[in-house]
């Protein structure tokens, strides 16, 4: 198991204002929708925005899309329109260090953007102007994804083993550390091989984490990331993805920010 201690992020924002909860995909958030049926919803930026309670929380449900500019308008549109006093981005992202397999969880203690070359004016992977490439996630924050997560991950009934065996899921583990962002999917070993080489203590990647970090950063309001281990983003794929997503990351992700609120009351 990989753990670190989170880096300090922005002060905890007050439980007045709501948490917004983000994902890329559609099968992604499906469940977290579903569990608010009487949400108010408004649209804008060409997003809707499911306003309502979950576990006792005020919350903002937003599908943002793929990609960094699509992470990044929709994160922006959460703090600014919607007065979001952090943000809780979930998904699925591929593996990267050798000890994350396929099931695993990961909460982000970091993010970077592997794809941002602004060199030779500013150093590789640096946001230019900000004196940063790796953006923190909220150290309390991550804190409490962790201890939902942890206390999720053993299987509570012989139905769920038998459906993560289905999935060739086996006991899944719990990492924290540096998750890098970019607007490509990567799937080759060729890839993947080229990522460990450059980020070593890279644990995962996907496309939108790096960019809600940043907008966190600019808003100052805590941002934090968790992500379920889809693949090991090279050509060996050992699950449908569609399938991975639909019955077993929607289900983990859902339990674990639901266990999160419910214990932020």
């Amino acid at each position: 198991m990989t753990l670190a201690s989170g880096a300090p992020g922005p002060a905890a924002a007050s439980d007045a204002r709501p948490v917004a909860l983000v994902s890329a995909m559609h099968e992604e958030l499906s469940r977290l929708r579903a569990a608010l049926p009487d949400a108010r919803i408004e649209r804008c930026g060409g997003r809707d925005f499911h306003i309502g309670h979950l576990e006792g929380q005020a919350v903002v449900l937003v599908l943002a899309g793929i990609g960094k500019v699509a992470a990044a308008t929709t994160c922006a549109l959460a703090f600014d329109r919607f007065d979001a006093g952090a943000l809780v981005f979930s998904g699925v992202a591929g593996g990267l260090a050798s000890d994350v397999a396929v099931g695993d969880l990961v909460v982000a203690d970091a993010l970077l953007q592997h794809d941002l070359d602004a060199s030779p004016l500013f150093a590789r992977h640096e946001v230019p102007l900000t004196g940063l490439s790796r953006f923190p996630t909220d150290a309390a924050l991550s804190r409490g994804l962790e201890a939902a997560a942890r206390s999720l991950l053993p299987a509570r009934d012989e139905a769920e083993r038998d459906r993560r065996a289905s999935l060739g899921i086996g006991e899944p583990r719990l990492h924290r550390g540096l998750v890098i962002s970019g607007d490509r999917f990567v799937s080759t070993s060729q890839e993947s091989q080229a990522l460990r080489q450059l980020l070593p203590d890279a644990l995962a990647v996907e496309m939108e984490g790096a960019a809600a970090a940043q907008v966190g950063h600019d808003f100052g309001r805590p941002v934090a990331v968790v992500r379920s281990i889809s693949d090991r983003a090279d050509d060996s794929a050992s699950v449908d993805f569609g399938r991975f997503v639909a019955e077993h990351a929607s289900r983990v992700g859902e339990a674990v920010i639901r266990r999160w609120l419910a214990g932020r009351r």
